[in-house]
Formats: C-alpha cells, structure tokens, sequence
C-alpha cells in the first residue's frame, strides 16, 4: 500500500485563498457524513463509471477533498493510477486516512486547479465532482487549460457538477427522495454551492451545466457534452464529458 501526500505549492500559493469543500474549515468533520446522508456518493460512483477508465490508466481527480471520487474511481478500476488535488491539507489528511483503513494506492498533492500534477500529454483521464463551483470564472478556464494540457491526445476529463434546470422527467431512477429533508435541506444552504467572492477565496458566479460544456468546448476539447444528469434535492447535478482532440 503507498499513500502519500505531495505539496506541490509555489512558495506565492502559501496564502492563496481557496474554499474548504463544505465551505467553511469547521464543517469538514461533517462533510462526509452530510454527503453520505444526501446520496453523493451515488453520484461519484456514476461519474467514476461515466469516465470509463481501464486498467493502468492514469487519472487526476480535482477537487478530491476527502477522496471520495477518488475512491469510487478506484473501487470502479482497481488498477488505475489515481492522483487527487486539492488545496485543503485539513481534507488530504482524511483522505490519506481513509486511504490506509482501506488499503488502497493513492497519491495525494496539495496544489490547485490550474496545475494539473502531470506532465504535459500524460494522463488519461481528468475527473472531477462538486469542486467546480468552487471556483471563480477565471479559474475554472484555467483548470480547463491545465486538463487538456495534461491530457494526452484521446484522454478525457469528465466532471460532475450543479447545473441546468431542475427537471421532472427523472434519470432512470437516479432521483433522491428519502435521504431526510432536513440534512438535505442543510446541505443546500451551506455555502458551498455559491458565495460571492471575498475572504474565503473565489466562487462561480454562473451555473455550470451548459456552462462547463462551453468551457470545456472553448479550451479546445471535443465532443463536450452533458452525458447524464440527477436531481437531487439539493439542486441539479450535470455530468459533462469532453475529449482531449488526437490531432
């Protein structure tokens, strides 16, 4: 078993803002039981599915938090080669724990969304799940950037997160409705969805659905697109998939 925490900082991103997953540093005790109760991680299971990694591959998980997509992805494709970033060392701690109770591989980097731990063309797969909102325009077009850079020619990055109107019409079963309407209720008014930016670190200012499809779009990726989507009582969850072009 290897599990590792890597710091791949700059000394000028000691004191880079950035927003804890559940929005404040206090909540994260309570993240995982929070996202546990609301169904998350049916939602990282699909998008570990969606993503369709083979074995050996290389994937970068961004915005792993406490290793949740992380560990869907592994328990998906036990022999892929998995990388989680996140800012938050409070979170990668938890992880590296989780990690080790689970006896798993996993390599942990402390850094953000516009680096990408990868060499230029070297990974197969960019995911990423409820970590997108966290950021500000800018740096959402960053990240998009850092992944086709990292991407080889034919990789993928998919990533799962709020957007697009709510709809009735149902997902083939993936709606939740008894996950206890006060947690969920909770968990939707926490600040992580959307806050305006200020001392904390940045946020979206606009959905994402159609918005990360032209983002990624824009950034040079083919075929973006929404893949699937669940409603959730919480708000609504895109998948969106996009491939690094071969040319």
């Amino acid at each position: 078993m290897d599990v590792r925490i890597l710091d791949q900082r700059t000394p000028e991103e000691r004191d880079r803002p950035f927003l804890p997953g559940a929005g404040k540093t206090w909540l994260l005790p309570f993240y995982d039981v929070f996202s546990r109760v609301v169904g998350v991680r049916a939602l990282h299971e699909r998008a570990a599915r969606l993503a369709g990694i083979g074995p050996g591959q290389t994937v970068v998980d961004v915005g792993c938090g406490t290793g949740n997509l992380s560990f869907a992805v592994i328990a998906a494709q036990p022999a892929a080669r998995v990388t989680g970033l996140d800012p938050d060392a409070d979170a990668l701690r938890r992880a590296a724990r989780k990690a080790r109770r689970r006896g798993v591989d996993l390599t942990l980097v402390q850094g953000y969304a516009d680096r990408l731990p990868a060499e230029d063309a070297s990974l197969d797969h960019v995911v990423s799940a409820l970590a997108l909102h966290h950021l500000d325009d800018d740096g959402r077009s960053a990240f998009a950037r850092a992944a086709l850079r990292a991407l080889r020619p034919g990789g993928t990055v998919t990533v799962a997160d709020f957007g697009g109107p709510s709809s009735d019409a149902g997902d083939e079963g993936h709606h939740e409705h008894g996950h206890g309407r006060g947690l969920a209720h909770a968990l939707r008014h926490l600040p992580w969805p959307k806050r305006s930016q200020g001392a904390h670190g940045p946020v979206a200012s606009r959905d994402h659905g159609d918005g990360v499809i032209a983002l990624l779009a824009e950034a040079g990726f083919d075929d973006a697109r929404e893949v699937a989507h669940a409603d959730l009582r919480f708000g609504r969850v895109a998948f969106v998939r996009a491939t690094r072009p071969s040319r």
